[in-house]
């Protein structure tokens, strides 16, 4: 099947990168104290579960995992200047006579604390050959923490008004003055090139001559900076669901909502050859009308969920964020078509309680939380524009051309916008000189990181890439079971795809075309707990 590339919207601000001059950590006499620290590994303290975690699961995902603590300098350029601690975790290869150095697994963000990874992958292949390492980078979670205040917030909205531009702007303004605050000592020194550093004084302090990588989203571009900064110390890398290398950040943002356009348009079209088993239109124009006036009607009579006040109603903003998000995942399109046919039975009513509790499950995986400190603040590391009425023209182009998902919100300002630090360097020109062929893994449906920048990263590293057809994963690696097994050749033995290869995504649902569906005797909310099962939703990152 033939990979459709999404056409990008012409970036409304010009990022010009440069060199990074500062030395790799292990070449630099002054970073000694750090490269050649101990480790002293012990079994790492769970400590509580998070709210709703079932306790016996946490304590599964932590049993037999290592935890140390390294310190790092706050300022490569003033090593003596302060330092951060960064938590570390390993679970050791499973099969020692197979070993072949450690992995370092990174989730993604810019914010995601990375511990954790070590377990969620050890049922795959590559826990017999490597030791997995895990790590919360600079500013996350067990390590030294970046902590904002609350400035104030206003809630997501995909089709904002003209006169709530300026609202968002403000509240935007709010937080950014209300993390430097608390944070502004530490802001200019959290950064993806920093964390790279990071990176490279735990291989010194693990005594490995190289490390070999797998990263996630965000955690693609980490890997490239570091490769970058580091050319001899990478050796094999694998950048799944990359981030395109000219998008930093602003427009990689908008592809977002581009993403889930193009998911939508999908989910729209396979619904249409569907006219008798579900009668929302037999085109994607009729199925978006009828959609649409049901948006409509939402915004004047929301749908209140029974047993779960907490979600507040599903109006016409909480609509648009399902049909972005939840026409995503291909073996679920029959299960939300059929949520969606119950929010339209709901409207002057109540949500029924199984499709309540089905839409509860799946929106906890699929919605994203607000960030932590750390993303408002990596991603301030590229310029963003200073002219507000550059976002408002692309607001109003996102609410009518791409209101799902995100919506208009992805092409809003945020603290960036007004960022009030100065980052201390330009950041990484990404380049691949020194180390060896690397893979990127992207789905043609990304929700997250847009497809195009996949084959953008791996012609800007010159290496193999792995296309997923009629995808909406985001993170394929123990997912697709065509990539998978590419990528444990690579990883594992050394064997690397074609340049160019493509896999087939998850399977689309089986119900006919132009002819009734069987109907399930299972619940919606079954149904949706299957589908997270799965499709490992509940994975982590």
């Amino acid at each position: 099947m033939r990979i459709r590339r999404g056409s990008a919207i012409a970036a409304s601000v010009t990022v010009f990168f440069g060199l990074t001059v500062i030395p790799a950590a292990a070449e630099d006499p002054k970073l000694a104290a750090f490269t050649k620290q101990q480790v002293s590994w012990a079994p790492c303290d769970g400590g509580p579960p998070p709210p709703g975690f079932p306790p016996e699961e946490w304590e599964k995902l932590w049993a037999g995992l290592e935890c140390a603590t390294l310190t790092v300098p706050m300022d490569y350029r003033n090593p003596d200047d302060g330092r951060l601690s960064i938590a570390v975790s390993r679970r050791k290869a499973k099969n020692p006579a197979k070993r072949q150095g450690v992995l370092l697994l990174n989730p993604g963000g810019p914010g995601g604390d990375g511990l954790l990874m070590p377990s969620y992958l050890t049922g795959e292949a590559i826990a017999d050959s490597f030791d997995l390492i895990g790590f919360d980078p600079r500013g996350v979670g067990r390590s030294t923490e970046l902590r904002c205040e609350a400035g104030h917030w206003e809630p997501a909205r995909t089709r904002p008004t003209d006169d709530q531009f300026p609202v968002i702007a403000a509240a935007k303004l709010s937080q950014e003055q209300a993390c430097q605050r608390a944070g502004g000592g530490l802001r200019p020194f959290i950064s993806t090139a920093n964390t790279a550093r990071d990176m490279d004084v735990i291989r010194a302090a693990l005594g490995e001559k190289k490390i070999n990588y797998l990263g996630f989203s965000y955690g693609t571009y980490l890997g490239a900076v570091y490769g970058s900064l580091f050319p001899r110390n990478l050796n094999r890398s694998v950048l799944d669901s990359s981030m395109h290398p000219d998008w930093l950040y602003y427009e990689q943002s908008k592809q977002q909502a581009v993403a889930a356009r193009q998911n939508f348009d999908a989910w729209a079209a396979w619904v249409a050859e569907r006219d008798k088993t579900y009668h929302l239109g037999t085109s994607v124009a009729q199925v978006t009308a009828t959609l649409d006036a049901l948006g409509k009607q939402l915004a004047v009579t929301p749908v209140p969920w029974p047993e779960h006040p907490e979600y507040g109603k599903i109006d016409r903003n909480l609509f648009d964020m399902i049909l972005g998000y939840e026409t995503v995942s291909r073996p679920g399109w029959a299960l939300t078509t059929e949520l969606i046919l119950k929010i339209k039975a709901a409207v002057g009513g109540t949500l029924s309680p199984d499709a309540a509790k089905a839409l509860a499950a799946l929106t906890k995986y699929s919605i994203p939380e607000t960030f932590n400190g750390v993303f408002p603040t990596v991603t301030c590391e590229a310029d963003w524009p200073a002219d507000l009425n550059v976002y408002y023209e692309q607001m109003r182009i996102f609410r009518e051309r791409y209101p799902y998902g995100r919506g208009a919100g992805a092409a809003e300002p945020t603290e960036c916008t007004f960022r009030s630090f100065t980052p201390p360097e330009r950041i990484t020109d990404l380049k691949r000189n020194g180390y060896p062929t690397g893979l990127v893994v992207q789905a043609e449906f990304d929700p997250s990181t847009q497809y195009d920048g996949g084959p953008a990263m791996a012609a800007k590293l010159n290496n193999s890439l792995i296309s997923i057809a009629d995808e909406g994963a985001h993170g394929l690696y123990g997912r697709n079971d065509c990539a998978t097994k590419k990528i444990n050749e690579y990883l594992i033995d050394g064997v690397l795809p074609g340049s160019r290869v493509t896999c087939p995504g998850a399977p689309r649902p089986n119900v006919p075309v132009d002819g009734l569906a069987t109907q399930s005797s299972r619940s919606l909310e079954e149904r949706a707990l299957e589908l997270i099962k799965t499709q490992k939703l509940d994975r982590g990152f």
